[in-house]
């Protein structure tokens, strides 16, 4: 033991320097240095004791061992007298303990990345930045061994404009009007219509402007006028649309057996690319909820998908999307599987490629180990006088989970034992026939420089961080959707902000969030239908609500996988 009971150093010894980059290594030793401070070595005391700085380059003996985990991202920097913007690219490089079994190196490079990275205490200069660094692998990490810094300045022509931040998105600025967005309030309600005035007070745009841009959107035929001044979306099939009062009556051969569930325009449309013989029919009513229900077939099973009149944050809405839930239900009482599909936001891993959900991936709501329930709702949030943070929830497990069995072996298959993936040739076979039928709008998969990853390190202020790399074995998954099993969340509680967000990810080990459907469950559940899952095509990594051009292809991939889902249950025993 050696004075004051410190047995190891957390050393830092300077690798290499270029007129663009630093390297540096930091090292956990046994105390071997005790002299004083002098011109080659620079001894800590008091708070930093048990931190040596050596200031003299040495070559690293070990450099010929590769990294265990490593994780990069960039700053943006600003200088404050000449204002000049610049990016620096920092890559951390880590090696742990030999005691650290190989399981944990993700999570323990995560969780250092995320501490490092905390908005609370950022560190804003390069000294801050290392000795932060120094100081958590100190007394926080004694499972990591050393720590390869690697800090290099980018081409100053590389620096684009500042992105937003996550949260700076939720300022609850109003939208300023356009034609999309007028379209996107119309879709929003179908299958209801919506008047001029609903739109003017809903949005606060004036009337006439939104009169204006109707008149276009008829005329281009994307939007058709209803009767008391309304208007509603033109179908592109509208000829195989039957408007009724009430549903007809359905042969006993013709029940659909399973149930899919959506919420935005681009989420329907998709499904009901991939259902075959279908017939449509809008229920439509001047007082009250209207409800559209698509028939039709996949594979061996009968389908109705329809599409929820909204879901938001409202009370009013959530009790809406469980109504038509609910009548749903009571129309089609052959009902056996529910599947609530559409888009969500990724809950990203910033080490773990395998553990990393991606823009474009799809999220099958799924129980772990611990964690036995598909769907968790965080309705409050705790703080106590020590900042420690409590989540009220209600969690959702179906008593039958055969559609996650299915979801789960069809994972199995193309990841382990390397067979085709079959939710892509359904993804071509939308993307086809939403091509003739919404030539406006393009399913195709976003560039992907496009799928940028951001985090919030403090009020305004954000690095860009990489996504984690595939392993050779996974690179036959590298740009098509990759489906995650795990549980789903939600909650306006924590759903729009980032560090309660991150945080409850973290305890619920969720992989996805989405825009609050707990109604729909609690109406599922209700109505004592004993198996659903929640598929979740990842449209940006907040709950999948924000505008993206990741949105039509996310809400395809989504489909793609429930039908492939679908096609690999059992046939119905009717």
């Amino acid at each position: 033991m050696t004075a004051n009971g410190i047995t190891e150093q957390i050393v830092m010894t300077p690798k290499g320097k270029t007129a663009n980059s630093t390297t540096l290594m930091i090292e956990r030793k046994p105390v071997v240095i005790k002299e004083a401070a002098n011109d080659k070595v620079h001894v800590g005391g008091g708070d930093h004791q048990g931190i040596v700085i050596n200031k003299v380059i040495t070559e690293d003996i070990d450099n010929i061992t590769v990294a265990q985990q490593s994780v990069q991202f960039r700053v943006f920097l600003v200088n404050a007298q000449t204002e000049i913007r610049t990016q620096e690219s920092r890559t951390l490089k880590f090696w742990f303990k030999p005691s650290c079994p190989a399981f944990e190196h993700p999570s323990a490079a995560q969780n250092f990345f995320r501490d490092l990275v905390a908005p609370q205490d950022f560190p804003r200069d390069y000294v801050g930045f290392i000795k932060k660094i120094m100081k958590l692998m100190q007394h926080n990490y004694p499972v990591i061994r050393k720590i390869e810094i690697e800090l290099k300045q980018l081409d100053q022509s590389s620096v684009p404009a500042r992105p937003l931040s996550t949260d700076e998105t939720i300022l609850n600025k109003p939208a300023e009007i356009s034609e999309k967005k007028v379209l996107e309030v119309i879709e929003s309600a179908y299958p209801n219509p919506i008047t001029i005035m609903d739109i003017v007070r809903s949005h606060g745009w004036l009337e006439e402007s939104v009169a204006e841009y109707l008149s276009t959107l008829q005329t281009k035929g994307f939007v058709k006028a209803m009767e008391h001044d309304s208007f509603t979306r033109m179908v592109q099939d509208e000829k195989q649309i039957q408007i009724v009062k009430q549903m007809p009556s359905i042969a006993s051969k013709k029940q659909p057996t399973i149930a899919i569930i959506t919420a935005q325009y681009c989420e329907k449309v998709a499904v009901d690319a991939l259902i075959e013989n279908k017939e449509t029919f809008v229920r439509y009513t001047t007082v009250g909820e209207s409800n559209v229900y698509t028939l039709g077939n996949i594979g061996t099973h009968r389908i109705v998908c329809t599409k929820l009149p909204s879901v938001g944050h409202t009370r009013e809405a959530m009790t809406a999307a469980g109504n038509t839930t609910t009548r749903l239900l009571g129309t089609f009482q052959k009902v056996d599987y529910v599947l609530l599909v559409g888009l969500g936001g990724g809950v990203p891993h910033y080490t773990d490629y395998n553990k990393h959900v991606r823009l474009g991936d799809v999220v099958v709501s799924h129980p772990t180990d611990d964690k036995r329930y598909v769907y968790t709702y965080c309705d409050n949030v705790r703080t106590d006088d020590n900042s420690h943070v409590e989540f009220e929830c209600k969690e959702f497990c179906p008593p039958n989970l055969e559609i996650q069995n299915v979801a789960a072996k069809l994972k199995q298959q193309v990841e382990l034992n390397g067979i085709s993936i079959p939710w892509l040739k359904y993804f071509d076979e939308g993307r086809k026939a939403l091509s003739a039928e919404y030539p406006e709008t393009d399913f195709a998969r976003p560039p992907p420089e496009s799928d940028k990853l951001y985090m919030c390190v403090g009020e305004r202020d954000i690095i860009e961080v990489a996504h984690p790399q595939p392993s050779d074995s996974n690179n036959n998954l590298e740009g098509v959707p990759r489906v995650h099993l795990g549980p789903v969340a939600s909650g306006r509680a924590v759903s729009r902000h980032e560090q309660l967000r991150q945080l409850f990810a973290l305890q619920s080990a969720a992989l996805a969030f989405d825009s609050e459907f707990d109604s729909v469950i609690d109406s599922v559940r209700g109505n004592c239908r004993d198996s659903f899952a929640l598929v979740r095509g990842i449209a940006d990594y907040r709950d999948g609500t924000k505008k993206s051009e990741w949105q039509s292809y996310a809400a395809l991939a989504a489909a793609a996988v429930v039908k492939a889902i679908i096609c690999a249950m059992d046939p119905p025993s009717d």
